[in-house]
This record gives structure tokens, C-alpha cells and sequence, in this order.
């Protein structure tokens, strides 16, 4: 599954999958092959990070 370009829609599918899916963001990315820095990077640019402890973006 592509992951989405929106932002927002990109933020949805991200937190969606870290709290039914997988342990943190870390697993994610990796089994996803996607690049951590750059999904960051675009989640960042519309005022959202990550928490591991939540293990989420908020």
C-alpha cells in the first residue's frame, strides 16, 4: 500500500497503523521501506511530531 501524499491524510493512515500495527515508528518505516527523516520532515511541516511514548504523531 502507497502511502498518501496529503499531509493530513498521511497523518491519519501513520497513526492509524502505529496503534494497530506496530510498536513504534521505527517498525513502521521499516517494514513500510519508507525513510523516517522524510516522513517526519512532512508530518512537521504541518505542526505535528512524534511521541514515543504515545506512539503516535501529535
Amino acid at each position: 500500500m502507497a502511502l498518501p501524499n496529503d499531509p493530513v491524510m498521511l497523518l491519519s493512515v501513520i497513526n492509524l497503523k502505529l496503534r494497530d500495527f506496530y510498536s513504534s515508528l521505527d517498525a513502521l518505516c521499516d517494514d513500510l521501506y519508507e525513510d523516517k527523516t522524510a516522513l517526519c520532515a512532512k508530518l512537521s511541516a504541518i505542526g505535528y511530531t512524534y511521541d514515543p511514548q504515545r506512539n503516535q504523531f501529535v
